[in-house]
């Protein structure tokens, strides 16, 4: 009896007191566990079910959400807002493959061009790095409004009806390369050090070193290029007429929406029998048909993507 009463006493310290304290932070860790995870799950439902209102509309009669307003699963089922769309399936083809083609181009080589101004800009040995920071910073303050754009675009660069006019402004964003670069003063300079030392040139480290350490700012930037690219339309109705033949998505699917729009208050204006138009389930079909594709990408970079916006907030 005095030997287990011995063992459950070291150095003064009740073992049983300790197992019993130990007991109860794991059950109150478990128990925070849980709340978080149905705090988060809930969470995670409240933002899925905008989308999933915006797809079951999308197939909804419009008698049925003019009377009845949206509902998770439809009252009504239709499929006449995505047979107006796809009217001219040619059309839709091409202006798919002109937005990817533009967001993959665009993608590629602006990450590349942002990545080597970020590392170019972190570089302690670079004289001209302050300099430059500032006058990329000084461009989210002051821009030199749409007529000089539109005049640079048009008359000096000669791209009217031009996808490079779509393409060449959004190469480059001064958020992204300071995210970049907040992101790359983490890599140590010692390791550019010991590779110049070894006889590596500038480009061959940044290939071979920089650009493998860099994956989760470059999933981060790639995404936010990616995203602008796949949404973009102003510029698009800015630059880009009917002589082009197939123009952007997002452009394709708002001027799609403004003539259904002007056939229906045309009929209405003159008096001709209500034309059946469903708008509210076209603007569905249409947030469907330009948001599903880039959905699935977020996935496959949402772990890099997370890791680089926490490190590239924090550093610098």
């Amino acid at each position: 009896m005095q030997n287990n009463a011995n063992a459950d006493v070291i150095s003064g310290i009740d073992v049983r007191k300790f197992e019993g304290s130990h007991k109860v932070i794991d059950k109150s860790q478990r128990f925070i566990q849980v709340i978080g995870v149905v705090f988060t799950g809930i969470i995670s439902m409240l933002c899925i079910l905008p989308f999933i209102l915006i797809i079951s509309a999308s197939f909804t009669e419009e008698r049925s959400i003019t009377l009845y307003g949206f509902s998770l699963i439809p009252r009504a089922w239709s499929l006449s807002a995505y047979r107006l769309i796809f009217m001219n399936p040619k059309q839709v083809v091409g202006s798919y493959c002109v937005t990817i083609g533009m967001t993959v181009i665009g993608t590629v080589t602006g990450l590349f061009i942002i990545a080597m101004t970020g590392y170019a800009l972190q570089r302690p040995d670079f004289p001209l790095r302050n300099v430059i920071s500032f006058y990329i910073y000084f461009t989210t303050l002051f821009s030199g409004g749409l007529i000089p754009f539109y005049m640079l675009i048009t008359q000096t660069l000669k791209l009217k009806d031009n996808y490079l006019a779509v393409l060449l402004p959004l190469l480059m964003s001064p958020w992204l390369i300071i995210l970049m670069k907040n992101f790359l003063k983490s890599i140590p300079h010692s390791i550019t050090e010991s590779a110049t030392i070894d006889g590596a040139g500038d480009f061959y480290i940044f290939i071979k070193i920089i650009l493998p350490t860099a994956k989760p700012a470059l999933a981060t930037v790639g995404l936010f290029l990616a995203l602008t690219y796949w949404n973009e339309w102003y510029n698009s109705m800015l630059f880009l007429s009917s002589k082009v033949a197939y123009r952007p998505l997002q452009l394709f699917l708002y001027n799609t929406i403004n003539e259904a729009r002007y056939i229906r208050d045309s009929a209405a204006a003159s008096n001709i029998p209500a034309i059946d138009i469903p708008m509210e389930s076209m603007k569905m079909a249409t947030a469907v048909i330009a948001t599903g594709p880039i959905i699935f990408a977020y996935p496959f970079v949402q772990k890099y993507f997370i890791q680089g916006i926490t490190v590239g907030a924090v550093k610098g």
